[in-house]
């Protein structure tokens, strides 16, 4: 995945769900909106100055769409999609990454960030060095993973009957 401006490698993660790709990008989108789209996000965002303080509407995850704190800058259904974003602390993207494993999918959230001044240092200290950084990017990995099983589990039941 290509990084349009230079940003400092932060971390990756990765979950594996038992779910086509296409049910798990429809997951995504989903879980993104519902993590991103809220209004504790909207006022993080305002307090931060993020250039994106929410969403416009409906979130598909197609390239200019945007929700608190960022915008989508590319996506490649149901491979890919990148968010960035800037606020006073810090430049950053967050890359989803979608792959087909067996009858299953891996999905990866890689994380670039660089952080602006002293108070940037200290921003990173709060929300990477805490682990909340990692906490949070696990947590939405794991929701994209149940919410595209749910699917997944609720197809194969009406396929049945």
């Amino acid at each position: 995945m290509r990084v349009p401006f230079e940003l400092p490698y932060l971390d990756e993660h990765e979950v594996a769900a038992a779910a086509s790709p296409e049910e798990v990008w429809a997951a995504l989108s989903g879980v993104l909106r519902d993590a991103f789209d809220r209004s504790r996000a909207h006022r993080l965002a305002r307090i931060l100055g993020c250039e994106e303080e929410g969403g416009r509407g409906e979130f598909d995850g197609a390239p200019a769409e945007t929700l608190a704190g960022f915008h989508v800058t590319s996506a490649d259904p149901p491979r890919e999609i990148a968010l960035e974003g800037r606020h006073r602390f810090s430049r950053y993207r967050l890359a989803f990454e979608i792959r087909p494993v067996g009858s299953g999918s891996k999905i990866r959230a890689v994380t670039h960030a660089e952080f602006l001044g002293v108070r940037g240092a200290l921003y990173r200290a709060m929300v990477v060095g805490s682990g909340g950084h990692r906490i949070v990017t696990r947590k939405i990995l794991r929701s994209i993973a149940r919410r595209a099983e749910r699917a997944q589990t609720h197809r194969t039941a009406e396929e049945e009957q």
